[in-house]
């Protein structure tokens, strides 16, 4: 197999899986969703992990900290299988999907690196603001929406934006749950013209095409989030 027929295959494939079937479409659309439902609600939940790690319970603290160091000390396709298999037994009555299963697992991974993120970005903000914002007669609960977070999301919008990426790159290994994203995608077209080289090389485009823009739409949000402050 020469260079020129690699490129030759790659459009061929091209034309045919995603202008012509609109297959590679549908893998594209199953990445970005579970990639959105990993980051919206694991950005909830690593909010709420956050604000609970730095809570006065002690046993509250040990329990955070011990699922995030577990989140983050064990590798993701683990946590993806433990979820396809728990989730359903959990769940009996919703009767979940595997495509269910496998964002519940991207969630919890994505909110236990999303919770230290945020920490960080609560922490780097001048304990002088909350200091001054309590002296003004100001709950704590109020300090912590009205002064700290809206300050905390500027130093940490950097460091969403990379989990979001890669987010993107972690639903490749979705792959294993035939859930319909791209490296599904990748699997059936293989299967389909046993032509696997030049079907990984679109792939891979694809995916460099969703990370470098995404990464570009960040930078210029951060630049305006820096040029409004």
């Amino acid at each position: 197999m020469t260079l020129g027929s690699i490129f030759h295959d790659m459009w061929d494939i091209f034309v045919t899986y995603y202008i012509g079937q609109g297959l590679l479409w549908t893998g594209i659309g199953y990445t970005l969703l579970l990639s959105a439902i990993a980051v919206f609600f694991g950005a909830i939940l690593g909010a709420l992990l956050a604000i609970g790690k730095m809570s006065r319970f002690r046993v509250l603290r040990f329990i955070i900290t011990a699922f995030i160091e577990i989140m983050r000390g064990t590798p993701a396709l683990l946590q993806l299988y433990i979820a396809y298999f728990i989730v359903p037994m959990l769940l009996t009555k919703l009767d979940p999907t595997p495509i269910a299963c496998v964002a519940i697992g991207l969630m919890l991974n994505s909110a236990a690196y999303v919770s230290e993120i945020i920490r960080s970005g609560i922490d780097a903000v001048d304990k002088g603001q909350t200091e001054a914002a309590r002296a003004l007669g100001l709950t704590a609960r109020t300090t912590m929406v009205k002064v700290v977070m809206p300050q905390a999301i500027k130093n940490i919008l950097p460091a969403l934006g990379n989990e979001f990426i890669t987010i993107i790159k972690e639903t490749s290994l979705a792959s294993n749950f035939f859930v319909g994203e791209l490296m599904t995608t990748y699997a059936v077209i293989k299967g389909v013209t046993f032509n696997p080289i030049p079907t990984l090389m679109d792939i891979g485009i694809i995916y460099f095409v969703m990370t470098f823009t995404l990464s570009k739409l960040m930078g210029i949000a951060e630049r305006r989030m820096k040029a409004s402050a």
